[in-house]
């Protein structure tokens, strides 16, 4: 039997389902039908497709990362049938937290540090013939469930639940174990690819005070700020002000302007001649950002 069988539906690449960003954990009566709570994991995005005698991983982009992770391919082949289809993240730990440097490791590397790498499935696009993607997360998860029913390291089921308050405690409690935040599905939502409101990613922060040294843009409608935290870093807020913060901070910089130049690492700026105070929050990740906030006027 080749892959043609009619019991594989999906074949790679497929592009995947992806959450927007939010700054907090949404309420479970914020969308109609509620909301499922799962850890976000720092790992590698990827999707495995179980075929006619092989498995094939693909990275976010579409990469083959199956040679990459020959055990974590082997357990997919021995332990599901052919035809199944899931959304995961593969993950290293070390010293009982995630280390996403170590899936950057060469294969031999990681094996011989002993690192482990687990496949943590979030969801399923298809099972043995069916192509599941138009049912809603509350009957993938219940077929996800039924997949991996059996399943051992290194293949296991997100951690999630329903409950608003659990998920807080999460969001709170497991960044020391390297979980970035929480992802909020709507359990109506269906499998589309691309970006959705439908699923939000909540990162863990750290909301701090700057100092705006510089501004990027027309200063009458800055772009982004150029901020000197208070451990003696200089970082680039990102993404970029929306037009609301940037009448803000045009208002707040006015007439604290001085001439423009160029920063060595972040490009021309024009410099604020005296201190203006912003709060921002550091978001945690492998990609760190810095995101501004509000203008803190004090008094």
């Amino acid at each position: 039997m080749d892959e043609s069988s009619p019991t594989v539906v999906l074949q790679p690449p497929l592009d995947v389902m992806r959450p927007r960003p939010a700054d907090e954990i949404p309420e479970q009566d914020s969308m109609p039908g509620g909301l499922q709570y799962s850890l976000k994991l720092d790992g590698f995005r990827a999707l495995a497709f179980i075929l006619e005698g092989r498995v094939f991983l693909q990275s976010r982009s579409g990469r083959d990362l199956t040679r990459d992770f020959p055990q974590v391919s082997a357990y997919l082949q021995e332990n599901l049938p052919p035809g199944v289809v899931l959304d995961g993240e593969l993950c290293a730990y070390r010293d009982g937290r995630l280390t996403f440097t170590d899936l950057l490791r060469s294969r031999a590397d990681r094996e011989r540090s002993g690192v482990p790498v687990y496949y943590i499935a979030f969801d399923i696009l298809a099972v043995p013939g069916r192509d599941v993607r138009d049912l809603s997360l509350t009957k993938r998860w219940d077929l996800l469930g039924g997949a991996l029913h059996n399943a051992e390291p290194p293949l296991q089921r997100v951690l999630a639940t329903l409950d608003e308050e659990t998920a807080h405690l999460w969001f709170r409690e497991m960044r020391a174990v390297g979980v970035e935040g929480i992802v909020a599905k709507s359990l109506s939502s269906t499998y589309q690819a691309g970006d959705t409101w439908a699923w939000r990613k909540i990162r863990n922060s750290d909301t701090r005070d700057g100092r705006v040294i510089g501004v990027f843009g027309p200063v009458e409608r800055p772009q982004g700020l150029l901020v000197e935290l208070s451990d003696g870093r200089t970082v680039k807020t990102s993404p970029r002000l929306t037009g609301m913060q940037a009448r803000q901070v045009a208002e707040s910089v006015r007439g604290l302007l001085g001439v423009r130049t160029e920063h060595p690492d972040h490009g021309i700026v024009t410099v604020v001649i005296e201190p203006l105070l912003v709060e921002v929050r550091e978001m945690a990740g492998r990609h760190e950002t810095v995101k501004f906030v509000r203008v803190r006027f004090e008094g």
